[in-house]
């Protein structure tokens, strides 16, 4: 799915329920105007930086992970992690490509404890 677009179906969604979540009131609080807002969820102009994703995504309660990715974007201190030793971290992405989403949970889970 686009960037755009699940912006604009998280953002409408929310509305549904908070009437603070229109263009207007969620451009304010993320620092940016109304229109470039409408134009960034109509997928007119490219996805924006990381720092305006990061925002958006903690004024919707979305991971920012998550719609960095959707944009094509990588957060900043992954891009640093992987710069310190890019051919071990390649290799580590490209052999765990296959693997499917439970064992890679449980694979996360296990780093994130320190039981690896």
């Amino acid at each position: 799915m686009a960037f755009g677009k699940y912006a604009r179906d998280l953002r409408e969604q929310r509305r549904r329920v908070n009437r603070r979540y229109s263009v207007r009131q969620t451009a304010q609080r993320i620092g940016v105007e109304p229109t470039y807002l409408g134009k960034v969820e109509r997928g007119e102009v490219a996805p924006p930086s990381e720092d305006m994703i990061c925002r958006l995504a903690a004024d919707l309660g979305e991971d920012a992970d998550l719609l960095l990715a959707l944009a094509g974007k990588v957060a900043r201190d992954i891009r640093e992690i992987i710069t310190q030793r890019p051919i071990l971290f390649a290799e580590l992405i490209r052999g765990l490509d296959e693997v499917g989403d439970e064992k890679l949970i449980a694979l996360v889970g296990k780093v994130r404890n320190s039981e690896w």
